[in-house]
């Protein structure tokens, strides 16, 4: 009977009515009541406590206010910072090629580059040795390719385009030349004894890579030409021409002086470099 009791007395204690009077102080004049029962109290309380955590949830999730939430960042920070990582690997790769670039430079403007020794006879009986494991017997479709090749150019009534380009340097300036190119004592250039301001030419057409000064030789300029030639003036009195300029073979680039530590006279140090290893310039170049 006890057990039965006891939910009777949980139900008439949630659905026992209560009156929630509100009285003037001075007057005791009532002035507010409510009738409430324990259930309308839980079912109001927990209605509201719901729906402060939904407006609660809506005004972080749409608003601006999520991004005060630490740990949280907006769709658009983040593509700003794919962006900008790009963007700084690019930067990174730049800057390491333009320091290899400034690197290599240097090095041609120090003297500092190893002369490589090859063994001609070698490489010839390595070429001799590949040619001779070639099967150069013609073919028959080699043939019928010749036969429709000669029916075309017979009755051609133009040349084949064929273009034929001589690459010829001109000499940077005409003298004497006080010190010739001298490989095993690193003397990769040709000293030209020159009067002072002597007008320095281009010896090809080309763009300028370089054009400062240094302590040791003064003002130099350098250029880059085609055919992977680059060409190199050195105790100049002046430079006419900066870097990033085109110049054309013949061009004037600077006045001849007497700058840079290692100078003892007014001349011309005149450098030619073929794909990073030094050249004789007067193999190619008549400085008279």
């Amino acid at each position: 009977m006890e057990e039965k009791k006891k939910p009777k007395k949980i139900k008439r204690k949630l659905l026992d009515k209560y009156r929630l009077v509100i009285l003037n102080e001075n007057t005791f004049e009532e002035r507010l009541s409510f009738k409430l029962t324990r259930l309308n109290v839980f079912v109001l309380s927990s209605s509201l406590a719901v729906f402060l955590i939904a407006f609660t949830y809506i005004l972080i999730a749409y608003t601006a206010l999520r991004e005060y939430i630490p740990g949280y960042s907006s769709t658009a920070l983040k593509k700003q910072a794919t962006e900008l990582n790009y963007k700084t690997d690019s930067l990174q790769r730049v800057i390491a090629m333009n320091e290899l670039y400034y690197t290599s430079i240097k090095k041609v403007l120090k003297g500092d580059v190893s002369a490589s020794d090859f063994n001609k006879d070698s490489i010839i009986e390595a070429v001799r040795t590949e040619a001779s494991e070639v099967d150069l017997a013609p073919i028959s479709e080699d043939s019928i390719l010749r036969d429709k090749i000669d029916k075309e150019d017979k009755y051609n009534l133009f040349e084949s385009a064929t273009s034929s380009a001589n690459f010829v340097l001109f000499p940077p300036a005409n003298g004497t030349i006080s010190e010739p190119y001298n490989l095993k004592e690193k003397h990769f250039a040709v000293d030209i004894v020159l009067a002072k301001d002597t007008p320095i030419k281009a010896t090809a057409d080309g763009i300028v890579i370089f054009a400062e000064w240094t302590a040791s030789t003064g003002y130099v300029i350098i250029i880059e030409h085609s055919y992977g030639l680059i060409s190199i003036y050195k105790h100049n009195a002046a430079l006419t021409k900066i870097q990033g300029d085109l110049v054309k073979a013949g061009e004037v680039i600077a006045t001849a002086g007497n700058t840079g530590e290692l100078s003892t006279g007014p001349h011309l140090h005149f450098e030619l470099w073929n794909d990073g290893y030094p050249i004789n310039p007067t193999n190619f170049i008549d400085f008279k």
